[in-house]
């Protein structure tokens, strides 16, 4: 996937300024930044909940959202999880699980309930597939929405401040099903403020402050020496928190 001159504005904001970068088979990308900085928006874009003013996102070498493409096909290739979840509280992990392959790829339930059991098997919660949110930690909320996001067989997976909403203790398990999932080789982007999560699982990281992309580099790059002021600034902070 490339992203060329990316701008996204709300009104008078301009939340997201000429951002361009790659993302590579395989790769995990981490995008980090102060709050409001425009990281989120940037995912939104990618998977087409937002539209952009100008600028190109180019996946697997054609333009995506030109004209009046099926949004819906292009989801079911680019996964997304949010911080909040967004299970279905009427349905079952199961349910929630398959519900999409059913009604979207028009498979066979049979075969979509193995693949979720599967699925689940992979994320730990093979036990709560007949188990409804509301019996559910927050950690295992957050990893059934991964299981249900892998149900589509995305070709990349965009996860959004996903530990954002969780207790500390829950943080690890989600951390760990990340990754599983980069051990087994799948292309992510992920934005957080776990740091030091940050630094173990990524092969880049982008540093973005007020919608501009500042910094590009390696991890072990970046944490140790990054190149501009507001990133020191940033890193500063994080390390004053954490004593």
């Amino acid at each position: 996937m490339r992203i060329e001159g990316l701008n996204k504005r709300y009104d008078k904001e301009h939340a997201l300024k000429d951002v361009s970068f790659s993302i590579y088979k395989g790769e995990v990308v981490v995008i980090i930044g102060p709050s409001g900085c425009g990281k989120s928006s940037l995912l939104r874009c990618i998977n087409g909940l937002e539209n952009i003013q100008s600028g190109s996102i180019i996946f697997e070498g054609k333009p995506l959202f030109r004209g009046k493409p099926d949004r819906s096909a292009v989801r079911q290739k680019i996964g997304m999880v949010f911080q909040s979840y967004e299970l279905f509280p009427h349905m079952t992990v199961l349910e929630n699980l398959t519900l999409a392959p059913l009604c979207v790829q028009k498979r066979r339930r049979a075969e979509a309930e193995n693949t979720a059991d599967a699925i689940l098997q992979r994320v730990g919660l093979l036990e709560k597939r007949g188990a409804y949110p509301r019996q559910l930690s927050g950690g295992q909320k957050q990893r059934a929405a991964i299981a249900r996001a892998l149900m589509m067989n995305p070709e990349i997976m965009l996860f959004d401040e996903v530990t954002a909403a969780l207790d500390p203790e829950m943080v690890r398990e989600v951390l760990d099903a990340l990754l599983e999932l980069a051990d087994e080789g799948m292309t992510m982007l992920i934005v957080t403020h776990e740091m030091e999560f940050a630094r173990e699982i990524a092969d880049r990281v982008l540093f973005i402050d007020d919608g501009v992309l500042l910094e590009e580099s390696a991890p072990g790059e970046f944490f140790a020496s990054p190149r501009t002021e507001r990133a020191k600034q940033f890193l500063n902070l994080f390390k004053a928190k954490k004593r």
